[in-house]
């Protein structure tokens, strides 16, 4: 790294010959400001519910039960800033790109390094991650089992806590996510490497997920999903306005590009996190009555906060960008301070809210053996009519089908707009696999593949075979490369960032005809025979990740069979051919173990549902082998029959090449061709 955020020059002495007290630098000043309101939100709203009062049963202390709040405030808001910042120096600030070494004649194109400055901002805001996590692992634990921080015991009971528990071990996860962070962006410059830590960042946002106030709601996955969703648009929203106030003396001219880029960053996470705030508000509070509690009154105060957000990123649109092009920019610090500080109370009512108990709404019933497995009730018996109208709606994935359509859509609209013309095929290929998408995640195959192991077997067949072959005739990443304007300041947009993915070691690596079949075909072995079965069924995080790896392998094997789009690898068709008959000889021997196999899979989970309909373990078991090995045929014989087409059409683009060139040079190639077949000739006659 070589610069860091501006300090502000010491002030001059005074008459008497002592310096004035140091003042708070003046980038610094509004995040201390954010901090401080934080503080103050949260302190108020523990006196508010009375969260805070001493427990007559056990109390930790008033150390544990005041700071406990006062250090998430302080994580939250450091995670924010980590993740934040790491975003916007991987799409907003610009870069630069290292000096060829002297005496190269042709040297490969270096990869382009990431603005220094934020690294030096992500930097200490995940040092301060880390230890405001672990400070709040050490005063969660003490909330929860009562013990004081002075007890002898705490130490090895906090260990254990750790060890055997799920906040405990969610809480070490985000602890070494945050530290790999601290140490990576200390230690690295390139923007290749800021784009592997956003990811990694953001996986040390699962846990606050998991272990958040929703999560114990009757709802669970959808609390879950909600809270996650909202984390990521917070912490882009929040953190990327406190890098670009930090940052503002140091980009100089490239200010205004990048303020307008985080705006349109901020404006995306304005309706994720409106969205899901609001999704996670029904799922705490059900009933309208609960909005006249003190904690209603919590969440009144932070929907007016999101409004006053949304009126000064409004504001910003209108008054601030402008007043940056002119050259102005004290408009934009004014009004990002006055920002930041009503996020900082932001921060502060959600961590008084996640210590707060949730109204009680008047209902106590004993969950079902299925609702105690799964969350949610026990399905009717399937039918032919129950196979279309039994829904479990996946939040995830209905966020995902609807970046996915909107995306496309706007992509197309671009290139109307610039005249150019996008076959109707791909489209209507792309929305079909976007709808069943839909289906297999939220319909009646994820309704009964939770409890019935024949059915779960259709939505994975259905999800790794059926939808990636239309998503990938759909060309998503030649869309996208059309429709995307390119960037010539040094950073990296969205259209960098997938051609950087598509042209990386990594795709290389997975594009390789015999892995990607591998992950689409062996990985079914080392899944449904080890605990990683188990583990998607009876998790929220595993079964989400399932459904990840299903749909990843089947696009990689689809797209290096039939894709359209660019990539590492174009092998020839012959090959393709086999390598689907070779992915498909292994699928089927999947489905024949499954279909002849006597030990059931899960037993214990699929046995503890206390269904009453539907065929024995083992039976169903069987149906589900029989499931893989007959429906994977019906789109194994599509990818064939489209290859086949594919590679009739390219044998007709290369003879029409050769017809042009011909009447080009006078069939130059043949009459080669026919005077050294002549030469040999003569050869052989002397």
């Amino acid at each position: 790294m070589t610069s860091s955020p501006p300090t502000a020059v010491p002030a001059p002495p005074t008459a008497a010959g002592a310096r004035r007290p140091p003042r708070v630098p003046a980038p610094l000043a509004p995040v201390a400001g954010a901090l401080a309101a934080g503080a103050v939100a949260v302190v108020a709203g523990l006196a508010l519910t009375g969260a805070a009062a001493p427990s007559l049963l056990y109390d930790p202390g008033a150390l544990v039960r005041w700071g406990l709040p006062l250090v998430t405030v302080i994580g939250d808001l450091s995670a924010a800033v980590t993740l934040g910042v790491l975003v916007l120096t991987a799409v907003a600030l610009p870069g630069r790109r290292p000096d060829a070494r002297p005496g190269e004649q042709h040297p490969h194109p270096p990869a382009t390094l990431a603005h220094p400055g934020g690294l030096a901002v992500v930097t200490p805001a995940a040092a301060l991650w880390t230890l405001a996590t672990l400070a709040q692992l050490v005063l969660q634990y003490a909330q929860t089992s009562g013990t004081r921080l002075d007890d002898p015991r705490f130490g090895s009971q906090l260990a254990a806590y750790v060890r055997v528990t799920d906040p405990g071990r969610g809480a070490a996860v985000t602890i070494t996510v945050a530290a790999l962070v601290t140490l990576a962006s200390a230690a690295t410059t390139r923007l290749g490497t800021v784009g592997g830590l956003v990811l990694l960042g953001f996986v040390g946002l699962v846990p606050p997920a998991l272990a958040g106030h929703a999560a114990g709601t009757s709802d669970h996955e959808t609390a879950v999903t909600s809270l996650g969703l909202h984390l990521l648009g917070v912490c882009v929203w929040t953190g990327g306005l406190v890098g670009l106030v930090l940052l503002r003396s140091g980009l100089g001219t490239a200010l205004p590009t990048a303020v307008r880029r985080y705006s349109a960053l901020a404006g995306w996470s304005f309706l994720l996190v409106g969205a899901s705030g609001l999704v996670n508000a029904v799922v705490r509070v059900p009933q309208l009555s609960g909005l006249g509690t003190r904690y209603g009154l919590l969440i009144g105060l932070k929907v007016t906060a999101l409004v006053v957000l949304g009126a000064a990123g409004w504001a910003h649109r209108r008054r601030s960008l402008p007043a940056l092009d002119a050259g102005r920019p004290g408009a934009f610090r004014r009004l990002a301070a006055g920002e930041l500080v009503v996020m900082g109370v932001t921060f502060g009512l959600a961590a008084a809210l996640g210590a707060s108990p949730t109204p009680d709404t008047g209902r106590r019933t004993l969950p079902t053996l299925a609702e105690s497995v799964t969350g949610y009730p026990l399905p009717p018996s399937p039918t032919v009519a129950r196979w279309f109208t039994q829904w479990q709606p996946d939040l995830l994935w209905l966020v995902v089908a609807a970046l996915a359509v909107g995306l496309y859509v706007g992509g197309l609209r671009r290139l109307r707009h610039r005249g150019d013309r996008w076959p109707v095929l791909r489209t209507a290929s792309w929305l079909v696999g976007v709808t069943v998408l839909v289906y297999v995640t939220s319909g009646p195959p994820a309704v009964y593949g939770r409890v019935l192991f024949s059915a779960h077997m259709v939505g994975h067949m259905t999800l790794s075979m059926l939808v990636p072959i239309f998503l990938v005739l759909g060309a998503p990443v030649t869309l996208a490369l059309r429709a995307v304007t390119p960037r010539a300041d040094g950073s990296r947009g969205p259209r960098e960032w997938l051609l950087a993915a598509v042209e990386s070691r990594y795709a290389r690596l997975l594009s390789f005809p015999p892995v990607a079949a591998f992950l689409f075909a062996g990985s079914l072995v080392f899944f449904y025979f080890s605990p990683l079965f188990g583990l998607a069924l009876r998790t929220h995080v595993g079964h989400e990740l399932m459904h990840v790896h299903f749909l990843a392998a089947g696009y990689l094997f689809a797209w290096v069979l039939v894709g359209l789009d660019p990539g590492p690898y174009r092998v020839s068709h012959p090959l393709r051919l086999i390598t689907l008959l070779a992915a498909m000889t292994f699928h089927a021997f999947f489905g024949v173990t499954l279909l002849s196999g006597g030990t059931v899979l899960e037993p214990g989970y699929f046995g503890g549902l206390g269904r009453t309909w539907g065929a024995e373990l083992l039976a169903d078991q069987r149906l589900g082998g029989g499931v893989a090995w007959g429906i994977g045929d019906v789109p194994a014989i599509a990818l064939a029959v489209i290859i086949a087409v594919q590679w009739a059409m390219s044998d007709d683009r290369e003879a029409r090449r050769r017809d042009r060139a011909a009447d080009r040079d006078g069939d130059a190639e043949l009459n080669s061709y026919n005077d050294m077949l002549a030469r040999m000739a003569d050869g052989d006659r002397s």
